[in-house]
């Protein structure tokens, strides 16, 4: 079996109190799968923008994760079953 290489690429921007982050899955067989992420910072918290950058970063991958088990499952329902002959 050759080795495949999946790439995810998170792309993370700032709107006022908001980060938002993309993350954008791209495989060779597949059709691209991004999923997305929203951090707010409280007015009363000191402005730390890693933080929201790895919380947006990171509801962004699990959203990711959700969208890619969506597709596996659909291509389970369309595709299982024994093989015709």
């Amino acid at each position: 079996m050759q080795a495949k290489q999946w790439t995810v690429q998170i792309f993370i921007s700032e709107d006022g109190d908001e980060t938002h982050a993309r993350a954008v899955l791209t495989t060779r067989d597949t059709a691209t799968v991004t999923g997305r992420g929203v951090a707010r910072k409280n007015p009363v918290d000191r402005p730390i923008p890693e933080i929201g950058d790895e919380l947006a970063a990171s509801r962004a991958l699990e959203d990711l994760a959700i969208r890619l088990h969506d597709v596996a499952s659909d291509d389970i329902v369309e595709l299982a079953g024994p093989a015709q002959r």
